[in-house]
């Protein structure tokens, strides 16, 4: 497993991220749940609906805040069969394992416990993904991930987490066939032709290049590995920037993490008039990974390619 505890820099480094991406809403309720007042984060998520990507997207956001489960807490006093608060108090529980916090098998409690308020929203079980990935066994991630598709197939996020524990399996040298590649290719190719998942390829790259540097088997420069070079690496990005160009997912809560991902490896590739076209829609939004990978200082990496693809000196 490659995910050693963070330290207090990288957390506070991490803190620099603004999680809730462009979503100005979310950050009001962000805001307002810092203060207690989770009435606001309640609106929110009512007027959310069963948009899951957007759900476990807004949920997962304000899990992060410290006093989170406090809050939740008494959202639950106040409503006891809220199935919105029982979801917030399961994944601010989680964030509360992963950070060493809490127990584990508090997290798995409270994400039982939302389901069985909310049986049909996949979020609980991406909530109990979350908190697998880098505890559990591989047999409790592939479950918890088959229960989030069950709800819902094309599940941004949930991909993801399961890409990034599979990239990290066999870590002893690259392998082009390796299953992380097969698994998003699978998943590309089965979701709808507007899916964002058709990015996931991408990501597989960059999490297996995250683990093969993580093991030395890569050198801790992803633009000094021919890693993005390959004829199969080329062959996925040409087609995950070729998607974008066609449907460019505007109104996708999450389509700036893949945005910064296609950058990322635009970069690494060596294709800078391409990587200058994602940085333009990225703006001031980057993300934390890919751009740490395997162990950067991740705004520095990200000034820096940014940098070089617009020609700033």
């Amino acid at each position: 497993m490659f995910l050693p505890p963070p330290t207090r820099a990288r957390e506070c480094a991490d803190r620099a991220f603004d999680a809730a991406l462009d979503d100005t809403e979310l950050g009001a309720a962000r805001t307002a749940l810092a203060q207690g007042r989770w009435q606001v984060a309640r609106s929110l998520l009512a007027r959310t609906g069963d948009d899951w990507d957007r759900r476990g997207h807004r949920v997962t956001v304000l899990a992060l805040e410290p006093y989170s489960a406090a809050w939740a807490h008494e959202w639950l006093a106040a409503e006891p069969g809220s199935a919105d608060a029982a979801v917030l108090l399961a994944l601010a529980q989680v964030r509360r394992a992963l950070r060493r916090k809490g127990t584990p098998d508090c997290a798995r409690e409270a994400c039982r416990a939302a389901v069985a308020l909310a049986p049909v929203d996949p979020t609980p079980w991406l909530g109990l993904l979350m908190l697998e990935r880098p505890l559990g066994t591989r047999d409790a991630v592939v479950r918890a991930f088959e229960q989030v598709r069950a709800r819902c197939a094309d599940h941004h996020h949930a991909h993801h987490l399961m890409v990034a524990r599979l990239a990290e399996e066999g870590a002893d040298g690259p392998d082009p066939a390796h299953e992380v590649y097969d698994f998003a290719d699978r998943a590309a190719r089965r979701a709808p032709a507007d899916s964002p998942l058709a990015v996931l390829p991408v990501v597989a790259r960059a999490e297996r290049y995250r683990a093969l540097a993580t093991s030395g088997c890569e050198p801790p420069d992803p633009a000094a590995s021919d890693h993005w070079c390959t004829r199969g690496a080329r062959r996925v990005m040409s087609a995950a920037f070729d998607w974008w160009l066609e449907w460019e997912q505007d109104g996708h809560p999450r389509r700036l993490v893949d945005l910064n991902y296609l950058a990322h490896a635009k970069y690494c590739e060596g294709r800078d008039a391409e990587a200058a076209a994602l940085f333009q829609r990225i703006g001031d939004h980057v993300t934390a990974r890919p751009w740490s990978y395997p162990d950067r200082a991740a705004h520095a990496a990200f000034r820096a390619a940014r940098d070089r693809a617009l020609g700033v000196r």
